[in-house]
């Protein structure tokens, strides 16, 4: 299984709103060479850390393995569709048109120095990563824990919210 993560929380002058962006994003994924098997409902999440951002718009998909790309070269792709929508890379957790996250490359694990660290470091702690990838594969266990899916979102910070918007 290969989990993306997909977010943003700025429009874009051709696709739109940020509901609107996510489904275009998935087009352009597919037609990269990443076809999606199944995408999770749209999730609307504050920005992480608070801010006065607006909020994000957030989604998990699951890729096809018949792509053909290695764990890097999903990154390198995720990261030219970014760019593609106009994504400027500049401070963290800056706000953005379009942020592609590679969540899981089925089931391998990788240190904290390799490109890309998998699983996302940060996946358990985000309740707008956890929710749609429920969506997506509610069976799915961590592959460093062994926890479910369920398990982590039970484990959240009660901080930590997405709400369900389509």
């Amino acid at each position: 299984m290969i989990l993306i993560a997909l977010g943003s929380n700025l429009p874009h002058p051709e696709f739109g709103a940020p509901e609107e962006i996510l489904v275009a994003a998935r087009g352009v994924l597919a037609s990269e060479g990443l076809p999606i098997e199944r995408h999770s409902r749209l999730y609307r999440s504050p920005p992480w850390p608070p801010s006065s951002q607006p909020w994000y718009v957030n989604a998990v998909a699951e890729v096809s393995p018949e792509s053909g790309f290695d764990a890097a070269g999903i990154l390198a792709r995720l990261h030219a569709v970014e760019q593609a929508f106009g994504r400027q890379r500049g401070a963290a957790n800056a706000a953005r048109i379009l942020d592609l996250d590679l969540l899981d490359y089925q089931g391998r694990v990788s240190g904290p120095e390799a490109v890309p660290v998998l699983p996302h470091p940060r996946l358990t702690q985000r309740a707008f990563v956890l929710l749609p990838l429920r969506d997506v594969a509610p069976d799915w266990r961590h592959p460093v824990t062994g926890q479910s899916v369920t398990e982590l979102i039970s484990a959240l910070p009660r901080d930590q919210t997405a709400y369900p918007i389509a």
